[in-house]
């Protein structure tokens, strides 16, 4: 079971809304390069607010995601396309099914 995840909480800019959600899209296949994130899902919650889900087996696994690809092309991309920064919460699995 994995026993760490990532919730990434985003708002978009008026008017970016369809750019954040196909950043988020198109971000999918450099997480699937990413042997360590071991479930991935983008969300979109309301008319501006997308969300990141993660989890990973590992605490080297969630910093490797941290400091990889997708995560700097976001922090690229924040101040064009984010209201605000993104809200970054680690978090600990207590149970799953997947």
């Amino acid at each position: 079971m994995d026993k760490l995840a990532l919730w990434v909480e985003l708002r978009a800019k008026p008017g970016k809304e369809n750019e954040v959600a196909e950043f988020l899209k198109s971000a999918l296949p450099l997480v699937e390069a990413e042997p360590d994130t071991r479930t991935w899902f983008a969300l979109k919650m309301g008319p501006s607010n997308f969300g990141i889900f993660d989890t990973f087996a590992d605490q080297s696994g969630r910093e490797a995601h941290l400091s990889g690809k997708v995560a700097a092309a976001l922090m690229e991309k924040a101040p064009d396309l984010l209201a605000e920064a993104p809200k970054i919460n680690k978090l600990d699995l207590l149970a799953a099914k997947s």
